[in-house]
């Protein structure tokens, strides 16, 4: 159904239709630990418990909301004609209920894994089942007063945070069978085969190819089928024959007929109605109490990644409007999840699949909408936008859009930013703010040690300060009506937001022994055929039909650092040129871009040393004359930071307190 059509619709039916149709009908708690994190306390709000369970829904397939799930007629029903799923779910929330803040800080798991933990409480580790005390990290979370939940969305997440949805099939209960694809990336030399995501329909490997190519834009090569079998009689898996093993460096794609496709979307609809009944509920349908009533007077999620796309779609298809119409999620906090959706809505969906400029591009993800504003695109013709749904039936969230400089690089991100001519985005929703964290990549942290598949060292820093800054701010546009730190994105019409080439007109400085070569993602288009916007895809893999849209990158500072931004106090005063790239260093797939990770040069510390080795860079002795004048630069960065809400002060004594153990040579 054409958007303009459905909202029409939409309009109509909504304003009658207050009936509950989706709604969770059971909660299952199976495990509960009182109190968690050993006993530890939290402020003024003391100590917290953790329940641990399942929950099941039921959706109804002819409600409206639900119609935009993909194959969602061909799901079987219950006796009600309603279709179930069931999810897991965690839940940690003070014991002492009164003394909690009454809002619900709710993450989206990716890939089944908690990960925010590690954003918002600074957690180094912890998993899926955050136990001991250190688990808990510094406590942010639990000293703010939030009442904690965790759910799975995701049909392919292979452990943690599951949900079981059912499995389309035709009218007369055959399997449906169509075409599917499987990206593999070698990194190494000992791969000889990986599992698929669907079941082959059928081992007759004629319906069948497997190819390889180094990078996505180079012709494949196919594999002769007598080099290739399926390693089970299930279809299962496929692997190499003999002692072959895959090939480093290089990427294979394999395109086969598979059977049994999962109703995936229903994971949107699991989001909304937990969403919903952890607000309105008294108890499920067996008596079982709402283990969360009373607590959600708000609702904020918080993602990392590949769920943030998934909100994007959660948005888009309308699902911020629950059964009986009113808003499930006041606040989101997208954190690096760029300007594209999550490959979920489609008959054989594979959400884990995520773009970068080297791996991941045939699979449907960057298509538009680019943006939450409602805006006409020059390529396809089409207006549209992820707020054009809730804006109809007033139940858009506030958003903050949070992305590192590896967005830009690895995922066009400047999208969701320009028009296909190359202009600003002059128009920025009143309920959405944007903000880059300069020189930032995809992942950083104690996951970023090293050079790995990577040419030179990668980039360590991390948003999480001012992750903890923009939540707060978040809780006081929704509950107090305080506007937020304006959006600080790079523009074209500043001069902040360029091409990667040349790479004098980017900015990056010629540094001794770095590599510069602009890679990044291009403006693709592709055609999936003639069903895509029913979620079928018949073409695959697909056909590009060009690269008409803009690529473009953050322009950097005379030390290779991000200009536009948030600029963390690392940036802003640094020790290093700190970048949202990197390039692979694998001598059949060197000089790609390496992923999600960014690059660290650190700065020479002499005079005498950048003379020596033609490097453009000021050094540590020319920039700071004691170690004093570096830390009065930090606390003023930081500082500046906290003015413009930011930063948090706690945050800003810990950037103190570390430039004064880090010394400067002086």
């Amino acid at each position: 159904m054409k958007l303009a059509i459905f909202l029409g619709v939409c309009a109509i039916i909504l304003a009658t239709f207050q009936t509950a149709q989706a709604r969770i009908t059971k909660t299952k708690i199976t495990r509960v630990e009182s109190p968690t994190f050993e006993g530890r306390s939290f402020g003024n709000v003391g100590q917290y418990e953790k329940l641990v369970g399942r929950v099941v829904g039921e959706i109804d397939p002819a409600d409206p909301r639900n119609s935009v799930i993909t194959d969602i007629k061909l799901a079987p029903r219950n006796a009600s004609g309603k279709i179930e799923y069931e999810t897991d779910i965690m839940i940690i929330r003070p014991m002492d209920r009164s003394k909690g803040n009454h809002k619900v800080w709710y993450e989206l798991t990716n890939r089944g894994s908690i990960l925010s933990f590690h954003q918002f409480n600074d957690v180094a580790g912890g998993g899926n089942d955050p136990t001991k005390a250190e688990q808990a990290g510094n406590g942010f979370l639990m000293n703010q007063g939030y009442s904690i939940l965790f759910s799975g969305w995701d049909i392919s997440a292979p452990s943690g945070f599951t949900i079981t949805a059912p499995l389309a099939v035709n009218p007369d209960g055959s399997p449906i069978v169509g075409m599917s694809m499987e990206e593999f990336v070698i990194d190494d030399d000992r791969t000889t085969g990986r599992p698929l995501t669907y079941q082959a329909a059928t081992l007759d490997k004629s319906k069948a190819a497997l190819t390889m190519r180094v990078r996505y834009e180079d012709r494949p090569t196919e594999v002769p089928a007598d080099q290739w079998d399926y390693a089970n009689e299930a279809g299962t898996a496929i692997k190499l024959v003999g002692d072959q093993t895959m090939r480093q460096g290089t990427l294979y794609e394999f395109i086969y007929l598979a059977k049994n496709p999962v109703v995936a979307g229903i994971g949107f609809a699991a989001i909304r109605d937990l969403a919903s009944f952890v607000r309105t509920a008294q108890q499920d349908d067996e008596g079982n109490a709402n283990p969360l009533r009373g607590e959600a007077t708000a609702i904020y999620t918080a993602c990392v990644s590949q769920p943030c796309r998934a909100m994007h779609d959660f948005v888009w298809l309308g699902f911020n409007a629950d059964e009986s119409g009113r808003m499930a999620i006041e606040g989101i906090v997208n954190w690096i999840g760029g300007a594209t959706g999550v490959h979920m809505n489609y008959r054989f969906a594979q959400p884990f699949r995520t773009h970068r400029q080297h791996i991941g591009r045939h699979f449907p993800e960057f298509q538009g909408p680019f943006t939450n504003e409602v805006v006409h695109d020059q390529v396809t013709g089409k207006t549209d936008g992820r707020l054009a749904r809730c804006s109809v039936t007033n139940t858009c969230p506030k958003i903050f859009e949070v992305n590192s400089a590896n967005e830009f690089w690895a995922k066009n991100m400047a999208v969701g930013l320009v028009d296909a001519t190359g202009k600003d985005f002059l128009s920025e929703a009143a309920n959405v703010r944007s903000y880059l964290m300069s020189s930032l990549p995809h992942q950083g942290g104690s996951g970023a040690t090293g050079r790995g598949i990577c040419q030179q060292e990668r980039n360590p820093l991390v948003a999480n300060a001012v992750l903890r800054a923009l939540l707060v701010a978040m809780d006081q546009w929704v509950s107090a009506g305080k506007e937020p730190p304006a959006s600080r994105v790079p523009r074209v019409a500043d001069g902040t937001l360029v091409p990667p080439l040349p790479q004098a007109g980017q900015g990056f400085p010629n540094i001794p022994g770095v590599k510069y070569n602009g890679r990044m993602h291009t403006g693709d288009l592709f055609n999936y055929g003639p069903k895509f916007d029913e979620g079928i895809l018949t073409m695959l893999p697909p056909q590009l039909m060009g690269t008409p849209y803009p690529a473009l990158v953050p322009k950097t500072d005379e030390d290779g650092n991000d200009i536009a931004g948030v600029r963390l106090p690392e940036v802003a005063v640094p020790l290093a040129t700190y970048t949202g790239w990197n390039l692979r260093a694998l001598p059949a797939g060197g000089d790609d871009g390496c992923d999600h990770f960014g690059l660290q040069i650190g700065l020479p510390k002499t005079r005498a040393e950048r003379m020596a080795t033609g490097d453009p860079r000021l050094s540590l002795e020319e920039r700071f004359s004691s170690q004093a004048s570096y830390v009065n630069a930090v606390t003023a960065a930081a500082n500046r930071l906290a003015s413009e809400r930011l930063l948090l002060e706690d945050d800003v004594q810990a950037y103190v307190k570390k430039a004064e153990s880090t010394p400067v040579g002086n």
